[in-house]
């Protein structure tokens, strides 16, 4: 890089520039905004309902169900486009992407989350406009990818499975536009249930399935055996998609048929991945302890539907869920996306004390959320865990959003 380049990012035109300059870069930029700006309106709407309901601006729709919708197909997949982006040409040996491609995606996913998040208090025109948009950004990253299967002829079945997600996650993206237009609640429930089980889980599977044995074969000298048994993801696929048919049609006393068995796959995947003899620095460690809680979520989700089969009782309520969200997903997405911003932003292949500050306080928090749905007074401790949230996800997000602004330390472009 020449030092005019190296000194761009002191203009504006060189931050958005610098920032522009791969799919990863922007995407998990838009993500790292998302996340804060979604989870600071919903800690401030849980404390407010609880400590404060006459103030309280209440959104056109279920907070709720807004809530869901936002984490679902807005905040986190603004990162999952980063990383498909990125990843799917080097997957499948094609040249990488250009801005043209990426830039489109970025701007509907940010411009859906605010256009969202201004219509929490300015009315259901600005969230028809906001889901619009996200739908727009999502279609568009799909299309790319699927153009990249398509050429590979679907040889690559961690690519081929996560553009299946994709397209579950446009089905729910329409059935939330419909939603939108009729206030049609059947939609947006199942909107919700296809972003948890089809879109989300199997994007993280699947990249946890490619990414997690190939960092532990890097980071470990020798002697680890790369396990990736293909069977498993199309095993997992058709648990998942039995158990959001059984949930639309709330069978809830049967999920267990279907979730125990996940449970002890997922499990049987950290068995066969955790290594036995070597150990592990941190940056790898995290990974495995973010998708130990996978089976974990799975184990309880079983527990919840046995005990409704046996007496009619959710006695667990979200706590299976928020195990699988906070516990799973958002200790995931910390450990990846730290390794990868690492990687591409030319730094060493270290955790560092910002990112263990933030995962170390996200195990905290979700064992608040998960207490707080048997313990008295559950909307004081969902405020605690989402304002948790938010101071967890802080630091990280400034010193990744500093990264992302910024060339990268060994003068490489990208």
């Amino acid at each position: 890089m020449s030092a005019p380049d190296a000194a761009l990012p002191a203009l504006p035109a060189g931050v958005l520039r610098q920032v522009a300059a791969a799919p990863h870069r922007l995407l998990f930029f838009v993500g790292a905004t998302n996340v804060l700006l979604a989870m600071c309106w919903w800690a401030v709407w849980l404390a407010g309902m609880r400590w404060l309901p006459a103030g309280v601006v209440q959104p056109p729709v279920p907070a709720g169900w807004l809530h869901a919708m936002l984490m679902q197909y807005q905040v986190l997949p603004a990162f999952m486009f980063g990383f498909l982006l990125t990843v799917f040409p080097r997957w499948m040996n094609q040249p990488e992407l250009g801005r043209r491609h990426y830039m489109p995606v970025a701007v509907g996913m940010l411009g859906g989350q605010v256009l969202t998040l201004a219509g929490l208090f300015g009315g259901m025109t600005l969230l028809q406009l906001g889901a619009a948009s996200t739908t727009a950004g999502w279609a568009i990253g799909t299309f790319i990818l699927a153009r990249l299967v398509w050429i590979d002829q679907g040889r690559t079945w961690h690519a081929v499975s996560c553009l299946a997600a994709l397209i579950f996650g446009l089905l729910g993206l329409g059935l939330y536009n419909t939603y939108l237009l009729n206030l049609d609640a059947r939609s947006l429930f199942t909107a919700i249930k296809l972003g948890s089980m089809v879109v989300l889980l199997p994007i993280f599977l699947t990249i946890c399935h490619r990414m997690i044995p190939f960092f532990a074969s890097m980071a470990l000298q020798g002697g680890y055996r790369v396990v990736r048994p293909m069977w498993v993801l199309a095993a997992a696929w058709a648990l998942l998609l039995t158990h959001t048919w059984m949930e639309l049609r709330h069978a809830y006393a049967w999920l267990w048929w279907v979730d125990l068995p996940f449970a002890v796959l997922s499990g049987g995947l950290l068995w066969a991945w955790w290594p036995r003899r070597q150990a592990m620095p941190a940056l790898l460690r995290v990974l495995f302890v973010g998708f130990t809680w996978l089976p974990i979520a799975f184990l309880l989700y079983s527990a919840q539907s046995l005990w409704f089969w046996l007496n009619g009782e959710f006695i667990l309520g979200r706590a299976p869920a928020h195990a699988l969200f906070v516990g799973c997903f958002g200790s995931l997405l910390v450990a990846m996306v730290t390794r990868v911003t690492q990687g591409h932003a030319g730094r060493p292949l270290i955790l560092g004390n910002i990112a263990a500050f933030t995962f170390i306080f996200i195990q905290a928090v979700v064992l608040v959320r998960m207490l707080g749905e048997i313990l008295p007074d559950a909307m004081a401790w969902q405020a605690m865990a989402a304002w948790g949230w938010v101071l967890a996800f802080l630091p990280w997000v400034l010193r990744s959003a500093w990264l992302y602004l910024t060339p990268r330390a060994d003068g490489r472009p990208g």
